[in-house]
């Protein structure tokens, strides 16, 4: 099982990821969006914000997201992991239920540019 600081870490090299993109996906990612990543096994959230093209987190909460952020993922450590490292599909766990993303129509739309 994945560690809050395993989770951490990997939110942060999404972040590096996400910045160093080019085209359409550094446009999908430059979003000035709320956002929060609850992990599930931990019990643990994430609390921060999408802005300028990097994930800004901003305060690590017990328990689930404590208000309704505009950007909104859950999932356990292990598959946060996994797809940061490339092991695992968003796609593929999002669609089989593992992953779960909510956020506005328009908001989606331009974030599965990310997928």
């Amino acid at each position: 099982m994945a560690t809050t600081q395993e989770c951490r870490s990997a939110l942060d090299t999404l972040s590096d990821t996400m910045a160093g993109a080019d085209g359409d996906i550094r446009s999908a990612a430059a979003l000035d969006r709320s956002l929060s990543c609850h992990v599930t096994d931990l019990d643990v959230t994430f609390v921060g914000r999408l802005q300028g093209g990097r994930i800004v987190v901003l305060d690590t909460v017990e328990g689930p997201p404590p208000g309704k952020a505009e950007i909104r993922l859950a999932m356990t450590g292990d598959d946060l992991v996994a797809m940061v490292g490339g092991e695992l599909h968003f796609a593929k766990a999002w669609g089989s239920g593992r992953v779960k993303l909510e956020a506005g129509l328009r908001d989606l739309m331009r974030l599965r540019k990310l997928l």
